[in-house]
């Protein structure tokens, strides 16, 4: 969960489950087909990265993956979109359940994205950040043929360095506004989040892709929070310089991996409305969920062709999305 602290400034908890799936299996949990699941909520932005790496990647059939449901209480995520409210392969009613698996008295919050083992229902890792980094680097074998090099060596110092930055001042910028606890730190959060905002629109005017002519882990970072931006940061978290929508190279770019598939694809807005707007409920105590904003101008032209570069190098677009993974009817920008 995460609060408001009065009179203070939001400070993320960045202390995750660091143990890592490794081709090699150097921290006992070797890379196998089937063995692991990965469990998500299509609400949360950082689970959403590993869902767009995922299907990029075409691992659907390696990685299973289970959905939580868009709320949850002060406990756990829950699953109360499966029958019976329990997940169908780990049999839990709460992620908490696989937390508990691993460390019976585990003291943090219960996060998603997390990577569940199958055979002892215990979590090996909620540590997002690596998590979408080893899938395009460990799980090699397993990619499909025709996969993009999400992280390529050549371009890995810079992607980190960007992410870095996006991270920092985009993904969590907004998280610092929302959860400003005084006048004094929303001011300051806001300043830093739209000046890192200028800087990616200077840095997309002359280039379609953050880094390099294709897409990497970079973009797939940004854009979780800029389809995101408009539903829900520019009212609830008070990020209200301008809308995406108003921000031009931001917007196409935004649109641009939008209407690429593997990413508008897995974007469902009925779910990411729910969460922020019911589970932060001292910023939003009534809980009314917003109905706007129109969603349709997701798929107009967004002209970012013009730039040159290749959305997947030499490699191909992910095949349609998997029955039984696909965003509901009417939870997209139809």
């Amino acid at each position: 969960m995460t609060y408001v602290n009065p009179g203070s400034e939001f400070t993320r908890d960045t202390n995750y489950i660091s143990t890592r799936i490794t081709a090699d299996g150097r921290d006992g949990f070797p890379v196998e087909p089937g063995r692991y699941r990965l469990i998500v909520a299509r609400a949360c932005p950082w689970a959403n990265r590993a869902i767009i790496v995922r299907r990029l990647l075409g691992l659907e059939d390696v990685l299973s993956i289970g959905f939580c449901g868009p709320t949850h209480d002060q406990r756990s995520w829950t699953f109360d979109l499966d029958p019976g409210g329990v997940d169908p392969v780990l049999k839990i009613p709460r992620l908490q359940d696989a937390y508990f698996k691993r460390d019976p008295d585990y003291p943090k919050g219960i996060t998603v994205p997390a990577i569940v083992d199958v055979p002892t229902g215990a979590v090996v890792t909620n540590d997002f950040a690596q998590m979408t980094l080893d899938l395009s680097t460990e799980w090699t074998e397993y990619h499909r043929e025709g996969a993009p090099q999400l992280y390529p060596e050549h371009l890995r110092d810079e992607i980190d360095s960007v992410a870095k930055r996006v991270y920092t001042e985009v993904n969590n910028g907004v998280y610092r506004c929302g959860f400003a606890g005084s006048q004094e730190a929303y001011d300051a959060a806001y300043d830093r989040l739209f000046t890192a905002l200028d800087w990616l629109t200077e840095r997309l005017s002359g280039q379609r892709y953050l880094v390099g002519d294709t897409i990497t882990e970079a973009d797939v970072r940004l854009f979780t929070t800029l389809a995101r931006f408009d539903p829900v940061y520019h009212g609830h978290f008070k990020c209200n310089r301008s809308k995406l929508a108003e921000m031009p190279v931001l917007w196409a770019y935004a649109r641009d991996l939008f209407q690429t598939p593997g990413f508008g694809d897995t974007v469902d807005f009925v779910q990411i409305k729910q969460h922020y707007y019911i589970v932060h409920a001292d910023i939003n105590p009534t809980q009314i969920v917003p109905k706007g904003p129109v969603l349709a101008n997701w798929l107009t032209p967004h002209g970012r062709e013009a730039l040159g570069g290749r959305p997947f190098g030499d490699g191909t677009p992910p095949g349609p999305v998997r029955e039984g993974e696909r965003v509901p009817a009417g939870h997209g920008a139809e």
